[in-house]
């Protein structure tokens, strides 16, 4: 709890109760006294005596509550070590029962939206632990297998010596390829990358993505294109090496999850404040609504186990939101099952003369 809350308006309440009740019966008992011609006490004394009674007794009571219930919670506190001391020491304890009820109402709530923040993270923590070796085991245990049969003899065969070790250099690959990518996104985590910028044409560089993923596409007969024909130049400030990235993780995962006979379609759109957003849809299976949220962790996926036979380090859309969030933009995503799915993020757009456009890098 924080050291800087209000000190409670209700902390005298039980003091001043029980002060005024002793105050009004030595009032009455004084009183009576008095009408009964036992104790002949001036009036003016009497209400002297009540308002020195009901100071003496308010300060008695609210220092022995307070040290009575500060002494009882300060240990439960640190019984359970819920709260530092110091913490404690320096809020005002409340002695009326209804503000401390409400005061250890609102510790029971922070402590259990902590207890329930580790456990999430606990729980994150073991699944990317499996993840992660998962991901590697896979590769490593595949290249051991194809040395361990070359080293028992099957290396005089040439024929099956070439294969296993196209197969093994294959594995070799793959893992290298997952701390590549564990390295960037632990790099851009700490802000350890720095970023590039420069204007390109938005348009151009969807067209390299295209070219290169072609062949790949073709092999589930799956179209890249764009929304429209976009016959002018789309110039953006960004990392284009980045970026070049993004729209190629997000282009290969709209292949890996996309229909036989699908089509992958990129639409480049203007936003408000020089921004423009680049849209990449497919008419794919789409994805559960309780997986979206997940999209992004490093090795979540959809498939757990069709995926893998795509290749990849099941790290693209984990880099796909590190990079566009480096560049201090925003990355979305909406899927319908058995309809498709779209990815987008937004980047600057740069407004640029006609003379200048012919210099833009692309």
């Amino acid at each position: 709890m924080s050291n800087n809350t209000a000190p409670q308006k209700n902390s005298y309440r039980f003091a001043i109760r029980s002060s005024v009740y002793i105050t009004l019966l030595l009032f009455i008992m004084f009183l009576s006294l008095s009408f009964l011609d036992q104790v002949s006490i001036p009036f003016y004394m009497v209400i002297a005596i009540s308002v020195a009674s009901f100071i003496l007794c308010f300060s008695i009571i609210q220092y022995r509550v307070k040290r009575f219930i500060y002494r009882r919670i300060a240990r439960i506190y640190e019984d359970v070590s819920l709260l530092e001391s110091s913490n404690f020491e320096d809020r005002e304890v409340a002695t009326d029962m209804r503000t401390l009820k409400q005061q250890v109402e609102r510790f029971a709530r922070i402590k259990k939206t902590e207890i329930e923040t580790l456990q999430i993270r606990e729980n994150y923590r073991k699944e990317f632990l499996g993840n992660i070796s998962h991901e590697l085991k896979t590769p490593l245990f595949t290249v051991q297998g194809y040395i361990d049969t070359l080293i028992d003899g099957a290396h005089k065969d040439k024929v099956i010596r070439k294969k296993y070790l196209e197969r093994a250099q294959k594995g070799v690959e793959r893992l290298t390829y997952i701390v590549k990518d564990m390295d960037m996104i632990t790099r851009l985590e700490v802000g350890d990358m720095s970023l590039d910028k420069e204007n390109f044409d938005i348009i151009n560089l969807v067209k390299q993505v295209f070219d290169q993923f072609e062949m790949k596409a073709s092999k589930k007969n799956i179209s890249l294109v764009f929304d429209m024909n976009y016959d002018k130049n789309i110039v953006v400030n960004a990392d284009q090496e980045r970026i070049l990235q993004v729209v190629a993780n997000l282009i290969m995962n709209s292949i890996k999850y996309g229909k036989q006979n699908g089509t992958t379609e990129v639409a480049i759109e203007d936003l408000i404040n020089n921004k423009v957003i680049v849209r990449v849809t497919d008419n794919g299976e789409g994805i559960k609504p309780e997986f979206i949220s997940r999209l992004f962790e490093r090795f979540f996926r959809v498939d757990r186990t069709g995926s893998r036979k795509e290749g990849g380090s099941g790290l693209g859309l984990a880099i796909v939101k590190h990079i566009v969030e480096a560049h201090g933009e925003r990355v979305y995503v909406d899927s319908e099952l058995g309809i498709g799915s779209e990815f987008s993020f937004t980047l600057e757009k740069v407004s640029l003369r006609t003379e200048d456009i012919e210099v833009v890098k692309i």
